[in-house]
């Protein structure tokens, strides 16, 4: 097995169970095990865990911003695509193995005690806010409304979270129309 095959072997693995389970409730072991590669390899690829953790939360943010930005860009610009991000926030949140937001997840448990991996939170935290004030600006929408709107977006995403429904998205939606309508 390839370096980029064990690497991707390993991320697959820590994926899942990191999201699944949390971070500090898995060990490198049962990640060695669910991803098939062995312990020499993983620490050839990965020298600690707190590595794998950083990789792990890249590797979702490069997906979990490509999924989003993806979903939305595809709408008309304009309100109709700063209101598709709760629409994509709404099918997420109905996914069986939804779990929260990753990157909450991970700065509750470690980001006191890892700064790389809060600084990688808060970088995530940054480009959702970045994507909403690009979407107000193509809307021509002011920007005094971004922070709003990522606040409806992160609310909505701790409450599906502790509530288990995906209505919260449907919630933050509803706020969100009525500030851009009152803008």
């Amino acid at each position: 097995m390839d370096q980029g095959e064990a690497e991707t072997r390993l991320l697959d693995a820590a994926e899942e169970l990191f999201y699944g389970r949390g971070i500090q409730a898995v060990g490198v072991d049962q990640i060695r095990a669910a991803s098939g590669v062995s312990l020499k390899r993983l620490y050839q690829v990965f020298p600690s865990k707190a590595d794998l953790v950083l990789a792990y939360l890249r590797r979702r943010d490069a997906r979990w911003l490509a999924a989003l930005t993806g979903y939305a860009d595809a709408r008309p610009e304009g309100d109709t695509r700063i209101l598709a991000v709760f629409d994509w926030l709404h099918g997420w949140f109905g996914e069986p193995d939804f779990r929260g937001c990753g990157f909450i997840n991970a700065f509750a448990e470690i980001g006191a005690t890892d700064p790389a991996a809060a600084e990688v939170v808060r970088a995530h935290k940054a480009a959702l806010r970045d994507y909403l004030a690009g979407l107000l600006q193509q809307a021509g929408r002011p920007q005094s409304l971004v922070d709003p709107l990522f606040l409806l977006a992160e609310g909505a995403m701790t409450t599906a979270a502790v509530t288990g429904s995906p209505e919260a998205a449907l919630q933050a939606r509803g706020a969100a129309a009525a500030l851009l309508a009152a803008a």
